[in-house]
């Protein structure tokens, strides 16, 4: 498989991926309550405060993940639970940057294995911790759920930024699928 054919077969996996979900949305259950699960700010899953190593069933647990407001929960059609979600659900741990019909399009993988190609439907954000000035970049996933883009993803973006001058500030940003998405300043 050349690099072209694999770069493309992202691409279908990514519109595979959004396709394949569970209809949470649909779901109603009478039964509500806790899952004493909790996402960490690196994607670690726990139960009880043990992490879950068993990838799969993280997997699973992500494909019947539902956010309303700022609540997260695990939905079935029998029962919705809450879950501690630390900042974002997923955590986007990879990036590749494909052409496809003459546009750059950034496909991005998360630490669950969704691929996610960033653009109109699936926006990047980025926001500053309001002490440190410090940004988190976010992707949106699926619905309301977002990935934070990890570091090292992040200074990838930052490489292949594009920057123009305003008002004598140089402004970085990235395009994706016909999107474009500021970086930052300086």
């Amino acid at each position: 498989m050349t690099s072209a054919d694999s770069l493309l077969a992202l691409l279908e996996k990514a519109e595979r991926d959004e396709q394949g979900l569970p209809p949470v949305h649909q779901w109603h259950p009478e039964h509500q309550g806790e899952s004493r699960m909790r996402i960490a700010r690196d994607g670690t899953w726990y139960y009880q405060e043990s992490p879950i190593e068993r990838e799969r069933m993280v997997r699973l647990f992500s494909t019947i993940l539902l956010r309303e407001e700022d609540d997260y929960f695990l939905i079935t059609p029998v029962e919705k639970l809450r879950i501690e979600v630390d900042d974002a659900p997923f955590v986007a741990t990879d990036v590749q940057r494909v052409k496809d019909g003459g546009v750059d399009k950034l496909v991005f993988t998360t630490n669950v294995g969704a691929h996610v190609v960033a653009g109109e439907r699936h926006p990047l954000r980025i926001e500053h911790d309001p002490d440190s000035g410090e940004p988190s970049p976010y992707l949106h996933v699926r619905d309301n759920l977002e990935a934070l883009i990890s570091r090292n993803m992040f200074y990838q973006l930052v490489e292949w930024a594009g920057h123009e001058e305003r008002d004598g500030v140089t402004h970085l940003y990235i395009d994706s699928d016909g999107a474009r998405f500021p970086l930052g300043s300086f």
